[in-house]
Protein backbone atom coordinates (compact mmCIF):
# COMPACT_ATOMS: atom_id res chain seq x y z
CA UNK A 1 0.00 0.00 0.00
CA UNK A 2 3.02 2.61 0.87
CA UNK A 3 4.73 1.49 -2.52
CA UNK A 4 1.60 2.26 -4.62
CA UNK A 5 1.27 5.73 -2.65
CA UNK A 6 4.38 6.32 -3.25
CA UNK A 7 4.43 5.67 -7.23
CA UNK A 8 1.65 7.70 -6.99
CA UNK A 9 2.50 10.88 -6.07
CA UNK A 10 6.11 10.06 -8.35
CA UNK A 11 3.97 10.25 -11.12
CA UNK A 12 1.69 13.13 -10.25
CA UNK A 13 4.91 15.08 -9.72
CA UNK A 14 6.24 13.99 -12.54
CA UNK A 15 3.40 15.12 -15.03
CA UNK A 16 3.54 18.69 -12.79
CA UNK A 17 6.53 18.82 -13.54
CA UNK A 18 6.52 18.44 -17.57
CA UNK A 19 3.59 20.49 -17.13
CA UNK A 20 5.85 23.68 -15.92
CA UNK A 21 8.23 23.10 -18.51
CA UNK A 22 5.55 22.57 -21.33
CA UNK A 23 4.23 26.33 -20.82
CA UNK A 24 4.77 28.79 -22.90
CA UNK A 25 5.91 32.10 -21.18
CA UNK A 26 6.98 35.77 -22.51
CA UNK A 27 9.87 34.62 -25.57
CA UNK A 28 11.99 37.96 -25.63
CA UNK A 29 13.46 38.98 -29.19
CA UNK A 30 16.70 37.16 -30.24
CA UNK A 31 17.74 33.32 -29.78
CA UNK A 32 17.76 31.37 -26.65
CA UNK A 33 20.76 32.90 -24.50
CA UNK A 34 21.06 35.92 -26.52
CA UNK A 35 18.41 38.09 -25.33
CA UNK A 36 18.95 41.52 -24.24
CA UNK A 37 19.90 41.08 -20.76
CA UNK A 38 18.32 44.51 -19.49
CA UNK A 39 14.75 43.29 -21.52
CA UNK A 40 15.39 40.16 -19.29
CA UNK A 41 15.73 42.25 -16.16
CA UNK A 42 12.30 44.21 -16.34
CA UNK A 43 10.62 40.90 -17.38
CA UNK A 44 12.19 39.29 -14.10
CA UNK A 45 10.41 42.30 -12.27
CA UNK A 46 7.18 41.73 -13.68
CA UNK A 47 7.64 37.59 -12.33
CA UNK A 48 4.98 38.38 -9.52
CA UNK A 49 2.71 39.14 -12.53
CA UNK A 50 3.01 35.79 -14.22
CA UNK A 51 -0.47 34.02 -15.36
CA UNK A 52 -2.83 36.74 -13.89
CA UNK A 53 -5.61 37.57 -16.20
CA UNK A 54 -7.41 41.08 -16.98
CA UNK A 55 -10.04 42.28 -18.79
CA UNK A 56 -11.59 45.09 -19.86
CA UNK A 57 -14.88 45.64 -21.95
CA UNK A 58 -15.45 48.70 -24.58
CA UNK A 59 -18.63 49.74 -26.03
CA UNK A 60 -19.15 53.13 -28.40
CA UNK A 61 -22.58 51.68 -29.46
CA UNK A 62 -21.48 50.84 -32.60
CA UNK A 63 -19.12 48.44 -31.60
CA UNK A 64 -18.75 46.10 -28.70
CA UNK A 65 -15.74 44.20 -28.31
CA UNK A 66 -13.91 42.59 -24.84
CA UNK A 67 -10.74 42.01 -24.70
CA UNK A 68 -8.77 39.48 -22.00
CA UNK A 69 -5.25 39.98 -21.36
CA UNK A 70 -2.61 37.90 -19.59
CA UNK A 71 0.69 38.34 -18.49
CA UNK A 72 3.41 36.06 -20.05
CA UNK A 73 0.86 33.11 -20.54
CA UNK A 74 -1.86 32.15 -22.98
CA UNK A 75 -5.33 33.70 -22.99
CA UNK A 76 -6.77 30.17 -23.51
CA UNK A 77 -5.38 26.59 -24.70
CA UNK A 78 -6.95 27.25 -27.93
CA UNK A 79 -5.03 29.60 -28.84
CA UNK A 80 -1.40 29.18 -28.81
CA UNK A 81 0.70 31.86 -27.76
CA UNK A 82 -2.19 34.48 -27.70
CA UNK A 83 -1.29 36.61 -25.07
CA UNK A 84 -4.25 38.74 -25.61
CA UNK A 85 -7.72 38.52 -27.37
CA UNK A 86 -10.10 40.51 -28.78
CA UNK A 87 -14.19 39.21 -28.79
CA UNK A 88 -16.55 40.75 -30.46
CA UNK A 89 -19.70 40.35 -28.69
CA UNK A 90 -22.38 40.77 -31.76
CA UNK A 91 -20.99 37.59 -33.85
CA UNK A 92 -18.68 35.60 -31.14
CA UNK A 93 -15.30 35.95 -33.64
CA UNK A 94 -12.03 36.09 -31.19
CA UNK A 95 -8.89 37.93 -33.17
CA UNK A 96 -5.39 36.98 -31.47
CA UNK A 97 -4.26 40.90 -31.21
CA UNK A 98 -0.75 39.72 -29.62
CA UNK A 99 1.60 36.92 -29.06
CA UNK A 100 3.40 36.29 -26.03
CA UNK A 101 6.31 34.85 -28.08
CA UNK A 102 7.29 38.27 -29.79
CA UNK A 103 7.59 40.42 -26.91
CA UNK A 104 9.30 43.25 -26.05
CA UNK A 105 9.63 45.31 -23.58
CA UNK A 106 11.26 48.80 -21.97
CA UNK A 107 11.29 50.71 -18.81
CA UNK A 108 11.17 54.39 -17.83
CA UNK A 109 11.47 55.84 -14.56
CA UNK A 110 7.71 55.16 -13.29
CA UNK A 111 6.35 52.83 -16.29
CA UNK A 112 6.68 49.96 -17.92
CA UNK A 113 6.02 49.36 -21.37
CA UNK A 114 4.86 45.69 -22.90
CA UNK A 115 4.46 44.69 -26.59
CA UNK A 116 2.64 41.85 -27.84
CA UNK A 117 3.67 41.44 -31.05
CA UNK A 118 2.75 38.85 -33.48
CA UNK A 119 -1.01 39.36 -33.53
CA UNK A 120 -3.29 38.35 -36.80
CA UNK A 121 -3.26 40.91 -39.50
CA UNK A 122 -6.13 43.21 -40.52
CA UNK A 123 -8.50 42.90 -42.37
CA UNK A 124 -8.32 45.70 -44.61
CA UNK A 125 -6.52 48.43 -42.81
CA UNK A 126 -3.10 48.96 -41.92
CA UNK A 127 -1.51 47.83 -45.20
CA UNK A 128 -2.57 44.26 -43.84
CA UNK A 129 0.61 43.86 -41.59
CA UNK A 130 0.04 41.93 -37.90
CA UNK A 131 -1.60 43.42 -35.06
CA UNK A 132 0.29 44.55 -31.68
CA UNK A 133 -0.52 45.33 -28.34
CA UNK A 134 0.74 47.75 -26.13
CA UNK A 135 0.45 47.49 -22.38
CA UNK A 136 1.61 50.40 -20.76
CA UNK A 137 1.88 49.89 -17.10
CA UNK A 138 2.15 52.78 -14.83
CA UNK A 139 3.24 53.04 -11.14
CA UNK A 140 0.63 52.74 -8.32
CA UNK A 141 2.14 52.04 -4.86
CA UNK A 142 -1.20 50.84 -3.71
CA UNK A 143 -1.92 48.13 -5.61
CA UNK A 144 0.13 44.99 -7.19
CA UNK A 145 -1.94 44.68 -10.61
CA UNK A 146 -5.41 46.72 -11.34
CA UNK A 147 -7.43 49.07 -13.75
CA UNK A 148 -6.29 47.43 -16.91
CA UNK A 149 -8.22 49.38 -19.73
CA UNK A 150 -7.96 49.85 -23.09
CA UNK A 151 -6.89 53.48 -24.21
CA UNK A 152 -7.52 53.09 -27.71
CA UNK A 153 -6.80 52.00 -31.15
CA UNK A 154 -4.88 53.66 -33.25
CA UNK A 155 -5.80 52.24 -37.43
CA UNK A 156 -5.39 54.92 -39.38
CA UNK A 157 -2.08 54.72 -40.38
CA UNK A 158 -0.66 52.46 -43.39
CA UNK A 159 1.70 50.96 -40.60
CA UNK A 160 2.42 50.81 -37.12
CA UNK A 161 -0.60 50.22 -35.92
CA UNK A 162 -1.69 49.01 -32.37
CA UNK A 163 -3.68 48.63 -29.08
CA UNK A 164 -3.14 50.80 -26.17
CA UNK A 165 -3.66 49.44 -22.91
CA UNK A 166 -2.99 50.66 -19.53
CA UNK A 167 -2.47 48.51 -16.28
CA UNK A 168 -1.71 50.12 -12.81
CA UNK A 169 1.00 48.27 -10.73
CA UNK A 170 3.42 49.00 -7.69
CA UNK A 171 6.55 46.63 -9.96
CA UNK A 172 6.63 50.14 -12.57
CA UNK A 173 7.52 51.98 -9.30
CA UNK A 174 11.36 53.44 -8.78
CA UNK A 175 13.00 51.40 -5.83
CA UNK A 176 12.86 53.36 -2.65
CA UNK A 177 16.19 54.51 -1.15
CA UNK A 178 16.72 52.98 2.33
CA UNK A 179 19.61 54.94 2.70
CA UNK A 180 19.86 56.80 5.80
CA UNK A 181 20.69 60.59 6.08
CA UNK A 182 23.45 62.26 7.72
CA UNK A 183 20.82 63.80 10.45
CA UNK A 184 19.65 60.02 10.91
CA UNK A 185 22.74 58.83 11.35
CA UNK A 186 24.03 61.64 13.80
CA UNK A 187 20.58 60.92 15.92
CA UNK A 188 21.20 57.48 15.96
CA UNK A 189 24.95 57.48 17.20
CA UNK A 190 23.37 60.45 19.40
CA UNK A 191 21.03 58.51 21.18
CA UNK A 192 23.03 55.21 21.09
CA UNK A 193 26.13 57.05 23.25
CA UNK A 194 23.22 58.57 25.73
CA UNK A 195 21.71 55.08 26.49
CA UNK A 196 25.83 53.37 26.97
CA UNK A 197 26.76 56.08 29.86
CA UNK A 198 23.22 56.16 31.35
CA UNK A 199 23.28 52.33 31.75
CA UNK A 200 27.22 52.19 32.06
CA UNK A 201 27.42 54.44 34.66
CA UNK A 202 23.79 53.35 36.30
CA UNK A 203 25.48 49.83 36.62
CA UNK A 204 28.79 50.87 37.84
CA UNK A 205 27.66 53.20 40.67
CA UNK A 206 25.34 50.94 41.93
CA UNK A 207 27.71 47.73 41.75
CA UNK A 208 31.15 49.28 42.27
CA UNK A 209 30.50 52.25 44.16
CA UNK A 210 27.61 50.73 45.81
CA UNK A 211 25.21 53.89 45.52
CA UNK A 212 21.69 54.21 46.26
CA UNK A 213 18.63 56.41 45.34
CA UNK A 214 19.25 58.98 42.94
CA UNK A 215 22.78 59.24 43.39
CA UNK A 216 23.03 55.86 40.99
CA UNK A 217 22.62 58.31 37.91
CA UNK A 218 26.24 58.77 36.55
CA UNK A 219 27.79 62.27 37.15
CA UNK A 220 24.73 63.21 39.20
CA UNK A 221 26.04 66.28 41.56
CA UNK A 222 27.61 67.59 37.86
CA UNK A 223 24.10 66.98 36.54
CA UNK A 224 22.33 68.66 38.88
CA UNK A 225 24.54 71.77 39.01
CA UNK A 226 23.97 71.95 35.43
CA UNK A 227 20.30 71.89 35.90
CA UNK A 228 20.34 74.85 38.73
CA UNK A 229 22.40 76.73 36.31
CA UNK A 230 19.81 76.68 33.20
CA UNK A 231 17.28 77.17 35.38
CA UNK A 232 19.01 80.06 36.63
CA UNK A 233 19.76 81.47 33.68
CA UNK A 234 15.68 80.72 32.24
CA UNK A 235 15.36 82.65 35.11
CA UNK A 236 17.10 86.09 34.57
CA UNK A 237 16.60 85.57 30.29
CA UNK A 238 12.70 84.99 30.94
CA UNK A 239 11.47 86.78 33.91
CA UNK A 240 8.66 89.61 33.16
CA UNK A 241 10.05 91.83 35.38
CA UNK A 242 13.06 92.94 37.48
CA UNK A 243 14.20 90.99 40.58
CA UNK A 244 14.21 93.95 43.32
CA UNK A 245 11.72 95.81 42.51
CA UNK A 246 10.52 98.91 45.02
CA UNK A 247 7.57 97.92 46.92
CA UNK A 248 3.96 100.13 45.93
CA UNK A 249 3.79 101.40 49.44
CA UNK A 250 6.57 103.13 51.15
CA UNK A 251 6.26 104.33 54.69
CA UNK A 252 6.87 107.74 55.62
CA UNK A 253 10.17 108.57 57.61
CA UNK A 254 11.48 111.01 60.08
CA UNK A 255 13.41 112.54 57.70
CA UNK A 256 10.74 112.99 55.25
CA UNK A 257 8.78 114.83 58.06
CA UNK A 258 10.99 117.91 58.33
CA UNK A 259 10.99 119.85 61.21
CA UNK A 260 8.10 121.62 62.60
CA UNK A 261 8.21 125.76 63.50
CA UNK A 262 8.62 125.98 67.65
CA UNK A 263 5.71 129.33 67.24
CA UNK A 264 2.80 126.55 66.69
CA UNK A 265 3.55 125.26 70.73
CA UNK A 266 4.08 128.80 71.95
CA UNK A 267 0.47 128.83 73.04
CA UNK A 268 0.41 125.96 75.16
CA UNK A 269 2.78 127.87 77.39
CA UNK A 270 1.37 128.72 80.81
CA UNK A 271 1.00 132.07 81.35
Amino acid sequence: MFLAHSCLCAMLLAVGTVAMANEKTCDLVGETGHESTTEAAVLERLKPLFGQSFETSVDDGQEKYTYKFRMCQDVSSNYSTGGLLQINKKNGRIVVVGRINDTHIIRGSEWIMLTYMGGENYDSRCGLERRKAIIMITCNPKTLASGFTLVGEEREKEKECSYTFELDSNLACPPEDSHLSVGSILLITLASVVAVYIIGGFLYQRLVVGAKGMEQFPHFTFWQDLGNLVADGCDFVCRSKPRNVPAAYRGVGDDQLGEESEERDDHLLPM
